[in-house]
Order: structure tokens, then C-alpha cells, then sequence
């Protein structure tokens, strides 16, 4: 028995068909802008690095869900993100309408920098984020639960150069975070963070200014992003609240709205909510969903 020719025989035919076929695309494309349309702002996963040790694609989902449209990524290894290869990770952000921004990579050494630099690049993120001195110049006081560093300002800012070049040589940028420790003088006289300001090049090297841990160290960010304009590209966003803690924004007394005025002139082109603890019976979801809420009062989009 002969099969049924369904395809179309007449040019009528063939112009519905070609016609459907693109409002279906149309419809995907259009569906897919509208999960995407109301997100803003970035999250870090670090902030629910417990839920992503137990679900990363449903931690990632909820994450969507609240609102984020940029992510931060905090856990690599063995060249995975999550347990999840580069080009997976960024597929499975995508079709939750989430971008990938930035890594945080403490690990990163000269040895395994074009690793590293190529597994981020492969995942989409935009920024190698350094976030503590690197190669066994940060310390913690595990008894007093204290972050510092070694005093070798000039040997970090080296590396910080090195490493810097040979992300901008793959299309990276790459960021130093900062902690409190930095802006005190080390046992030399020096404030790290003024050096390393100072004596990076800014070609490679730029900064993710942490709102809390500057304030935490009693500097204020405004004098520092006016003393040093155009470096500081990208802020982690947390409050603090009349303790001391970590605390949601809004919640706390970090005054935003005034920092935020002075974006331009810090050079800012994205910034992310952390929370590094929660308290009182706060769950992390929870708290990252009070910060997105109130993003919006200080002028955050």
C-alpha cells in the first residue's frame, strides 16, 4: 500500500506552512522574553551554598523564581560548576531566564589560571572575581573567627596583574573582592586596599566593592569610589543591621539610595545581593527575596 503524500503541493500550502512554523518560533521566542521580562538585579549562590550542595536546579529555579536575572557562581571544581560543565550550567541559567555575570574563584593560582580562565569564559560569566588574597596569603583565625593576610601587598599585587592580563587576553574582567581586613594597615604601615588600588593596572584589574564589609571596616565607599573613580565595576549588595550582622536590604542601616547616587562615578555595571548568614530563624531563600523586594525603594533595577 502506498503512503499519503501529506506535504504541501501548492504554493498556498507551502506559505502556511512556512507561516506557521514562524509564529511557533514567535510564540517560543515572545514566552521566553516574558519569564525573562521582569527580572533584575544579581544573586550570588553563595548565599544559599547549602540548598546548591543539595539541589542545584532547584535552588537555581527558586532563585528565578524571586526575580534575579544575573548570578553569581561561588562553587568550582575538577572544572564544574555545581557538578554541572560549563556549557551546562550556562544552558540550563538561560532557560530560567538567568544570565551568568561572575565567579568567584579563591582557588585560582599562576598554575591553573588559564584553567580556570577558560572553564568561566566556557560558562558565559563576564567576571573572574578574586575574592580573598590568593595562593595562601589569606588567613582565618579559626579560634577568634577573624579574616586577615599576610603583609605581602607587593607579591599579591603581582599576582592579582598576572592573572588580571591573562583574563583580559580571553575577554574576561577581572574583579578583587574585599573583605573588612583590607582597609586596615598591615604590620608594615600599608592599607592593602589603597595599594592594591593604586598599583594594579586598571586595564586588568578592577574591584567588586562589598558594601557591608566596607562599612564594616568604618570606611565610608562614597570617599573611596570619589578617590578612585571608574574602579569599583561591580558592588555586592547586603545590609547591616544595629548588631553588626548580615542582614537583608532594607533591613538594615547601610543607607543605599545615598551610595547608589555615586554609581556612575564608581563605574558600576552590575552589582549583587549577598547575605553570608542568616539569623533569627531566616531562611536564606527567604532573605534574598526580602532583598530583591526592596531593591527597588533605593533606586536599584
Amino acid at each position: 500500500m502506498m503512503k499519503k503524500n501529506y506535504l504541501p503541493r501548492t504554493k498556498a500550502q507551502w506559505i502556511s506552512l512556512i507561516t506557521l512554523k514562524l509564529l511557533v518560533k514567535l510564540v517560543f521566542v515572545l514566552a521566553f522574553s516574558l519569564q525573562a521580562q521582569d527580572k533584575f538585579g544579581g544573586a550570588t549562590l553563595y548565599t544559599v551554598r547549602d540548598l546548591m550542595g543539595q539541589d542545584a536546579k532547584a535552588t537555581l529555579k527558586a532563585v528565578a523564581d524571586i526575580g534575579y536575572k544575573y548570578i553569581e557562581a561561588t562553587d568550582y571544581k575538577d572544572g564544574l560548576f555545581y557538578g554541572m560543565k560549563p556549557a551546562e550550567f550556562k544552558a540550563y541559567l538561560n532557560s530560567l531566564g538567568m544570565e551568568p555575570i561572575s565567579v568567584h574563584q579563591g582557588g585560582v593560582t599562576l598554575e591553573n589560571a588559564d584553567q580556570l580562565i577558560a572553564d568561566s569564559k566556557a560558562a558565559g560569566f563576564q567576571y573572574f572575581v578574586i575574592p580573598v588574597p590568593p595562593m595562601g596569603h589569606f588567613k582565618f583565625n579559626v579560634k577568634e573567627r577573624s579574616m586577615g593576610m599576610s603583609d605581602e601587598v607587593v607579591f599579591i599585587n603581582d599576582v592579582l596583574n598576572t592573572i588580571g592580563e591573562k583574563c583580559a587576553a580571553q575577554g574576561l574582567k577581572l574583579l578583587y573582592h574585599n573583605h573588612d581586613f583590607e582597609f586596615k594597615p598591615n604590620g608594615q604601615g600599608v592599607v592593602p586596599m589603597d595599594y592594591f588600588l593604586e598599583n594594579t593596572n586598571p586595564a586588568w584589574v578592577n574591584f567588586q566593592m562589598d558594601l557591608f564589609w566596607v562599612t564594616t571596616a568604618g570606611v565610608d565607599p562614597v570617599n573611596y569610589i570619589n578617590k578612585y573613580p571608574g574602579r569599583f565595576k561591580m558592588w555586592h549588595v547586603k545590609d547591616r543591621d544595629e548588631q553588626g550582622r548580615f542582614a537583608p536590604v532594607g533591613l538594615g542601616t547601610i543607607d543605599f539610595a545615598r551610595i547608589l547616587s555615586y554609581a556612575e562615578t564608581s563605574g558600576l555595571e552590575y552589582y549583587i545581593v549577598e547575605q553570608d548568614m542568616v539569623f533569627d530563624g531566616m531562611q536564606p531563600l527567604e532573605a534574598i527575596k526580602i532583598s530583591h523586594d526592596n531593591l527597588s525603594k533605593f533606586g536599584f533595577h
